[in-house]
């Protein structure tokens, strides 16, 4: 007996299942022809005859509907057995993907192990060769009659030492820089290529978001990320211009790689408040990218992108808006136009259309973002609250305060309803219970806030969002008059900020908190960014490593 496929048992199953349809229509028409007949009939052989007709038709179209139910089981089955061979071809993939990235990782040990043996045994060899001189300091102290010619010789060997190890470290830098540039070149991917260590399932997710890092230069590129995030840019800086000078030895100047670590470069010089050197990097980056790359290449509008938020840093804002809409063209051309990408540079574009006055644009900017959003992400998404608060912002500066209202008491309501359920008379948002308390302001048992429960703990650490909107419903209601209202809001959002403060002194505590916050304070001026689009009062904003993978359009 000959072996049949599955998709050919699947087809014969829809065929059997066409004709058992159009069998068992058959039958029911004859059951109901019998059916009528038999209460037309006498009574007598001949319906006993009919009757028995009757139970046969049935019978057999319990066995039609039992075929059909065991067809309809196959197909299904077909169809799991399809999504698990899809799943699993799949994890096939990653698996190759993870030994291809193991087999990289074991040579970079391999190389490292090495360079470490090396590094051991000039070390031994150093310290033999200093105790060697410190015997011979030694003797000159019980040996008066030294000629001068012997402490010439044992300063010489020890200048020829010290020149050694300055020349040994000199070599071991270079070499580490010649690897990292040889790397570069031979892991070089255009555009996320099939030579590019991403998985598959990111590529696809990314919808070639922007030029792929590649492997063997992604660890220069962490480095670099992990001095800038600590305020190190006398490391930072020189790492990149040693890479760039290595790049550019072994790939010549016009290459993606060099536009990659120009980019990183500029937005190190950006957080430095070095604007200048950061636009001329960003520039000449931008050209090289729209040679090798194309003009419409995400990569583009990642740059095009860094260089408005630059320009909106030194408040040109008319120079930054063709290019912030350069980069939203080329971003609804690639990724399309219902991205959440094309949403966080709608949110850039409104920002600089926000400090020129250009409100009609802003609110028609924010509006669509808002509802990409919330079509592709969800109405829990961060950026929806984030997006409403902006467009709140802008309507407050027109001085439409019912509008800025009701989005200021959308994302509130969102939030209460998130963490403690659907909304009745005993489970108000605290905008209801802050106008309830400003109704009631003059009676006597008009409670403290502090009465009315916890819902400041909905304003976690992880929620900024909704503690700056206390604080922006606050402001409106005291410009309003309401100043019950106003304060019950601000007391909210003073508790959910100290909240906030006494979870990370206590999960991070200690002196290293206070290094980091002081590291903080010295980078606030140069932190804020228009790069993760987002852009509302009293909020922290990421750090350099997520700004720059953001920028580079790259997976942090």
């Amino acid at each position: 007996m000959t072996m049949i496929s599955q998709d050919e048992i699947v087809s014969n199953a829809k065929t059997v299942t066409k004709g058992l349809e159009a069998l068992r229509q058959e039958h029911e028409s004859i059951l109901g022809g019998i059916k009528s007949s038999l209460e037309h009939a006498d009574l007598g052989a001949e319906n006993t005859l009919i009757q028995e007709k009757c139970n046969l038709m049935e019978r057999s179209l319990e066995m039609i509907e039992l075929g059909l139910g065991e067809a309809h089981v196959m197909a299904a089955l077909a169809g799991h057995l399809q999504a698990v061979e899809a799943e699993k071809q799949k994890l096939r993939s990653q698996v190759k993907r993870l030994c291809q990235e193991n087999a990289w990782l074991r040579d970079e040990l391999a190389s490292t192990q090495q360079k470490l043996q090396a590094s051991e045994q000039n070390s031994a060899q150093l310290e033999e060769d200093k105790k060697h001189l410190e015997f011979m300091n030694s003797i000159k102290k019980y040996d008066a009659d030294v000629p001068a010619e012997v402490e010439n010789s044992t300063s010489d060997m020890g200048a020829s030492v010290a020149s050694s190890v300055m020349d040994t470290s000199k070599d071991t830098m270079a070499e580490l820089f010649q690897d990292e540039g040889e790397e570069g070149v031979t892991g070089v991917s255009t555009g996320g290529g099939s030579g590019s260590p991403t998985p598959p399932s990111q590529y696809a997710q990314q919808a070639n978001a922007g030029y792929e890092i590649p492997a063997r230069l992604r660890t220069l590129h962490n480095l670099v990320i992990q001095y800038a995030s600590q305020g190190r840019y006398e490391v930072a800086v020189p790492l990149c211009k040693q890479a760039l000078e290595d790049l550019e030895k072994t790939s010549g100047h016009d290459h993606p790689d060099v536009a990659t670590m120009l980019n990183i470069l500029a937005l190190v010089y950006r957080d430095q408040n070095k604007y200048k050197e950061a636009a001329n990097l960003l520039n000449d980056a931008l050209a090289i990218r729209e040679k090798t790359l194309g003009e419409n290449h995400p990569a583009v509008a990642a740059t095009l992108n860094n260089l408005a938020v630059l320009y909106g840093k030194r408040g040109k804002y008319k120079d930054a808006e063709p290019l912030c809409k350069r980069a939203l063209e080329i971003r609804e051309k690639v990724l399309g136009s219902d991205h959440p990408d094309v949403a966080k540079q709608l949110n850039n574009l409104a920002l600089l259309c926000q400090n020129q006055g250009k409100y009609e644009e802003v609110e028609r900017y924010y509006q669509r973002a808002l509802e990409i959003y919330e079509s592709k992400l969800g109405q829990d998404d961060p950026n929806v609250a984030k997006t409403k608060n902006n467009l709140a912002s802008a309507y407050l500066k027109q001085g439409k305060y019912k509008e800025a209202e009701i989005l200021y008491k959308q994302v509130l309501t969102r939030a209460h309803e998130k963490e403690f359920g659907s909304i009745d008379d005993k489970n108000k948002p605290i905008w209801q219970i802050a106008e309830d308390r400003e109704e009631n302001k003059n009676r006597k048992d008009n409670l403290p806030y502090g009465e009315y429960g916890g819902w400041h703990k909905a304003a976690k650490v992880d929620s900024p969002t909704v503690t700056t909107t206390l604080k922006n419903l606050g402001a409106l209601y005291r410009r309003q008059g309401k100043y019950e209202a106003a304060e019950t809001l601000e007391d909210c959002a003073l508790r959910s900020r100290k909240e906030a403060l006494d979870v990370v002194k206590a999960g991070k505590g200690g002196r290293g908190e206070k290094i980091r916050s002081s590291s903080k304070e010295r980078r606030r001026g140069s932190r804020e960014s228009l790069t993760d689009s987002v852009h509302y009062e009293g909020d922290d904003n990421p750090g350099i490593k997520t700004k720059i993978f953001h920028a580079l359009g790259l997976n942090s």
